[in-house]
């Protein structure tokens, strides 16, 4: 009885994401041929051949339908320091994470393509939007380094290094984008960041070099 109730459950599921990326992947093609400013909900229903209430439905703001991994975006800093490894400072998780990503040409680290960039960068809205995220981005990486440390996420010592971390990605993050609008390649980027971002952390290594080292739990056990 449980398997039979099972799967028309994942069926619903699966029609509910199915519908929820078309609605995104027919606003993102609006909003990048029209303007973000300039597309309604009622084009994007038209689009996806779905009511204005299914649209709302699924997003309740429209700039949640163009920027559509936002909660994947903002918990990347805090989840490079909760799965460092034993012996690694927060410092070295963050940057052989993002280090791994440019070599991924990952959309959540800035590569997301011309049409894209543009896009956000066009519109007010979506840039405003995309600093709530970063803001949001930093706020998650001090939760997780006052957890790593056992301190209050509002320490001044927590909140100065999530600063600094946060600032690092944000610099970084616009660097991909600078470039992507330039007409840079995606490898030529990825070659550029990645040197970038040797400086970016180096400068951070004095300071941040002993802080939040993970434990290894082997040795304790």
């Amino acid at each position: 009885m449980d398997t039979m109730t099972a799967a028309p459950l994942g069926l619903r599921e699966s029609k509910k994401q199915e519908t929820r990326q078309l609605i995104s992947d027919h606003a993102t093609r609006l909003f990048i041929e029209q303007g973000f400013e300039n597309t309604t909900i009622a084009e994007i229903a038209a689009a996806a051949r779905v009511a204005k209430k299914t649209v709302t439905n699924y997003f309740a703001r429209k700039e949640d339908m163009a920027l559509d991994h936002q909660d994947e975006f903002a918990a990347t800093l805090a989840r490079a320091v909760t799965s460092r490894h034993a012996g690694e400072s927060a410092l070295a998780a963050l940057r052989r994470v993002f280090e791994a990503a440019v070599v991924a040409e990952d959309p959540i680290a800035g590569f997301s393509g011309p049409e894209f960039s543009r896009m956000i960068t066009d519109s007010p809205t979506l840039s405003t939007c995309l600093r709530g995220l970063h803001d949001r981005r930093e706020q998650a990486l001090a939760e997780a380094l006052a957890d790593a440390v056992g301190a209050r996420p509002d320490d001044i010592t927590v909140r100065t290094v999530a600063g600094l971390l946060g600032a690092v990605h944000r610099v970084l993050f616009q660097r991909i984008q600078d470039l992507t609008l330039s007409g840079h390649a995606n490898d030529e980027i990825a070659e550029t960041v990645a040197k970038d971002a040797a400086r970016a952390f180096d400068l951070l290594e004095p300071a941040l070099s002993d802080y939040a080292v993970a434990e290894d739990t082997a040795v304790h056990s």
